[in-house]
């Protein structure tokens, strides 16, 4: 059995440990938060502080908070020679105040607290300073997930990026969609097939080989009609970057 001890209470936090109670091989031990009530609702399940000199021992500390505030809270630990590790795509492990041993545990998922995550099939990328605490990061790793890999911290933030690309980005260009139908009273759920075609798409092609549309067969008669259609510039000026994209990939 792997202790743990949660540290934060954001997105991350909230299905860690739903994933963790999930798990016969995991014990968390307890969880902080700097404001005890976010996470009151927990109190009959696991031990909750807001004191860091009461942390418990564990084997694994997972620092589970915005990026700009994981160096401070491990300078903030009052213990040494433990293993802590962050659950950041970004952050580097070196971050983390050195009087620990560190690691990273990033779970390469969109999380939020409402929508429900199966983390059987969560890519967790692994990434740890000293090659003994590889193992117990791994074990940690697939006694909630089926897919874990070992990277090193350019990997990560190679991931990180892309993952912005495919999912922040991606979400943006949704709501731009939502906009346009709204403007003329279409229906935005007409797209979701699309939507979901599209992501089943790249299971089986590559994006290079999927890609279909005005831009890529350079139909230039139907991107004038869509530029005209648009009224808000904004939209204008994405539908002509990404255009210029597909174009300059497929050598239009």
């Amino acid at each position: 059995m792997i202790s743990v001890v949660l540290l934060g209470a954001g997105n991350v936090a909230h299905h860690l440990y739903k994933a963790f109670v999930a798990s016969e091989n995991v014990k968390v031990t307890q969880w902080y938060n700097r404001h005890l009530k976010t996470i009151a609702s927990y109190k009959n399940e696991v031990a909750i502080t807001d004191n860091l000199a009461m942390l418990e021992k564990a084997d694994i500390y997972i620092i589970a908070v915005s990026d700009d505030a994981i160096s401070e809270l491990s300078q903030q630990l009052p213990f040494e020679n433990r293993f802590v590790v962050h659950t950041s795509g970004s952050v580097s492990a070196y971050d983390l105040d050195k009087k620990n041993r560190r690691g990273v545990f990033y779970p390469l998922q969109t999380f939020s607290k409402a929508a429900h995550i199966d983390f059987s099939k969560v890519p967790i990328c692994l990434e740890t300073l000293a090659k003994k605490d590889y193992l117990p990061l791994k074990q940690l790793a697939t006694s909630i997930t089926n897919v874990t890999k070992r990277v090193n911290s350019d990997q990560r933030a190679a991931l990180h990026l892309a993952a912005v690309f495919v999912n922040n980005f991606t979400n943006q260009l949704y709501r731009v969609a939502h906009e346009i139908t709204e403007s003329q009273g279409a229906e935005f759920d007409l797209l979701k097939p699309l939507i979901l075609e599209t992501a089943m798409k790249v299971q089986e092609l590559s994006p290079y080989k999927a890609q279909t549309g005005p831009a890529k067969r350079n139909d230039k008669k139907t991107i004038k009609k869509h530029l005209k259609l648009l009224e808000d510039n904004h939209h204008k000026d994405l539908y002509k970057l990404l255009t210029a994209s597909i174009k300059h990939t497929h050598g239009r």
